[in-house]
């Protein structure tokens, strides 16, 4: 089992702290949730997660070694899923998702998990559709399918039910809980919408949004 977990984190966004005094721990199998409203630090959290941002102050650790040490591994051990949903519209929705899985240097999934990610995310007739022709939900779709049919044990995922009907959040759920129960991954989310996660931990980001503010505060005394 595994943990990664961060102490003391501190933001900082345009010489503006975001959020101070941020701890967290996952551990295998389990989903934290990261919820607030907009502006508390919940893409630039899930950012410093995945070593695209450095913390102004805090670590971030995985099994209690620190992530800054080896951020090649930490790169190789997850899969992150932003605003963009990064769809080659020239490419066939098939294409793509062999595509993405290819990347780092590996040869991608095998047919049998690009076509289990096609059937969870309910593209698998859309296959050979050039990806230009997708919506907005297709495409956000397809992105998550990205995700699912990866290898990698730790999923960053940034509103990943954006533009998703009813159903598709359902199977979007149902695939978390595939890769957090049967395959012991782990999963932060950030998002607005209520989602039904058995399980899940929720962190909610105001209050270290509300200390950074009292610091700035204290500092320009």
């Amino acid at each position: 089992m595994s943990t990664f977990a961060g102490h003391g984190l501190e933001c900082a966004r345009s010489e503006r702290i975001v959020f101070a005094g941020l701890d967290f721990a996952v551990e295998s199998g389990a989903v934290l949730i990261l919820t607030g409203p907009n502006g508390v630090g919940k893409s630039s959290l899930l950012r410093l997660m995945a070593g695209l941002l450095e913390p102004a102050a805090g670590r971030i650790t995985w099994d209690g070694a620190p992530m800054a040490d080896d951020p090649e591994a930490h790169g190789a051990r997850l899969d992150y899923l932003g605003h963009l949903d990064g769809v080659k519209g020239l490419l066939t929705v098939a294409e793509n998702l062999r595509f993405w899985t290819g990347l780092g240097g590996g040869r991608g999934a095998p047919d049998g998990a690009v076509k289990g990610a096609l059937e969870a995310t309910g593209l698998v007739r859309l296959a050979d559709l050039p990806c230009r022709f997708l919506s907005a939900g297709q495409r956000r779709r397809l992105a998550l399918a990205r995700v699912i049919a990866g290898t990698r044990p730790l999923w960053l995922l940034d509103e990943p039910t954006s533009g998703l009907d009813h159903d598709a959040v359902g199977a979007f759920e149902n695939a978390v809980g595939r890769h957090c129960r049967s395959r012991q991954g782990m999963a932060v989310i950030a998002t607005h919408t209520a989602l039904s996660l058995e399980g899940a931990r929720t962190l909610e980001l105001s209050p270290y949004a509300e200390k950074a503010r009292e610091q700035a505060a204290e500092a320009a005394r």
